[in-house]
């Protein structure tokens, strides 16, 4: 099972006084990158609600919002009357406008409002964290989803990967024979007399360089791995990107000694899905 780091999550919670909203947005990257937006009265809390997200996310950028609405008789704030009468004095000297319109200008300056409520009720926090975790669920329920799309082009990629190995695998024994007939060739155009075992030993030589016996045996392990990778228990982006790169590099490799066109055109196919693949890795938790 694969999980992908791309996900959205959301819980609403109505107390009697308040509706609070949790919301959770992620997307891919190396490590956990929290971002965290709460109204000031909750900012004592945030290493709390950022623990808990990181306990059940492990990777991702992560933006937490969380919006606090008053929708009873309670409030936390009270106006700051000499701080709302100053900003108004000053306003007026530069500004001509009605005291309604000043007010409504000054009130939304920075320290109009005083807070004398210091303290989170601890029920309410309870009842946030609940919020969060119900939020985690839904972004966790998300990202399995996208998972699945995410493990469903894998498997297609692979397993057209595989199929290409085969074709590769028809095809060795055609060039590897046309190697042969082409250095033996080049010597005959020669015209001078070679010691016939000492040519043969040569030619051994030189076509065990191009063997890719050894290349085609891991690269068919490695694409195996990949897929019993995907169906273990936990998503492990890291563990098959490091796979894919083994991928890559014997099918680098198989290019790099083919030395025959039309396994260098199934060559180019492998690395396009490859390259497929590993796009779509970056987005695996």
């Amino acid at each position: 099972m694969i999980q992908s780091m791309t996900g959205f999550g959301k819980h609403v919670l109505q107390l009697p006084s308040k509706k609070i909203t949790v919301e959770l947005k992620s997307l891919n990257s190396k490590n956990l990158d929290i971002n965290a937006r709460l109204p000031q009265a909750y900012r004592e809390k945030e290493l709390e609600l950022r623990k808990a997200i990181s306990e059940s996310l492990v990777r991702g950028k992560v933006d937490l919002n969380l919006n606090v609405e008053i929708t009873g008789e309670e409030t936390t704030a009270d106006i700051n009357k000499g701080v709302v009468k100053k900003y108004m004095d000053q306003l007026r000297n530069i500004a001509a406008g009605d005291d309604m319109k000043l007010l409504e200008m000054a009130l939304r300056m920075p320290d109009a409002l005083k807070t004398d409520k210091n303290d989170i009720d601890e029920a309410e926090f309870d009842a946030i964290q609940q919020a969060l975790i119900h939020a985690l669920e839904k972004i966790n329920v998300f990202r399995t989803e996208e998972g699945k799309v995410l493990e469903d082009d894998f498997n297609i990629r692979i397993k057209e990967i595989q199929d290409l190995l085969q074709q590769i695998e028809k095809l060795d024994p055609v060039r590897l024979k046309l190697l042969r007939e082409r250095l033996e060739k080049a010597v005959a155009d020669l015209k001078v007399e070679v010691d016939g075992n000492r040519f043969e030993q040569e030619l051994v030589y030189y076509l065990e360089k191009y063997d890719i016996t050894e290349e085609k045996v891991r690269l068919a392990n490695h694409l195996a791995y990949f897929k019993k990778t995907m169906d273990s228990q936990e998503s492990n982006g890291k563990k098959l990107g490091f796979i894919a790169q083994e991928i890559g590099r014997e099918i680098n490799t198989i290019g790099s000694k083919a030395n025959y066109a039309p396994m260098q055109q199934v060559v180019v196919q492998m690395k396009d899905e490859l390259e497929k693949i590993k796009e779509q890795m970056l987005n695996v938790l």
